[in-house]
């Protein structure tokens, strides 16, 4: 099973929300592409991304979680070689 930890939605989100609280803590203009104007808005967005992306991996992992319960169930259900069915004719 792949532990939430390996996807990368949550190291993504976890990044933006780091750039955010730089750009809270230090000012638009530290987190800003060279050249480009500042937005004032900038560390929000960042931080607004973040939980996007955290919800993403959320749902995504969730999934995941559902279809390996899913695939677990299907292989119980299924006989083993040994235990095929007997058919009559």
């Amino acid at each position: 099973m792949m532990g939430w930890w390996k996807k990368t939605d949550f190291w993504i989100a976890l990044i933006l929300a780091v750039i955010g609280l730089i750009g809270l803590a230090r000012g638009n203009e530290v987190i800003a592409d060279p050249g480009q104007d500042v937005d004032p808005r900038l560390a929000w967005l960042y931080l607004l991304a973040a939980v996007i992306m955290l919800i993403n991996g959320i749902l995504s992992h969730r999934q995941y979680l559902r279809e390996l319960e899913a695939q677990k169930a299907k292989q119980a259900n299924q006989p083993t070689s040994g235990q095929q069915e007997a058919t009559t004719r």
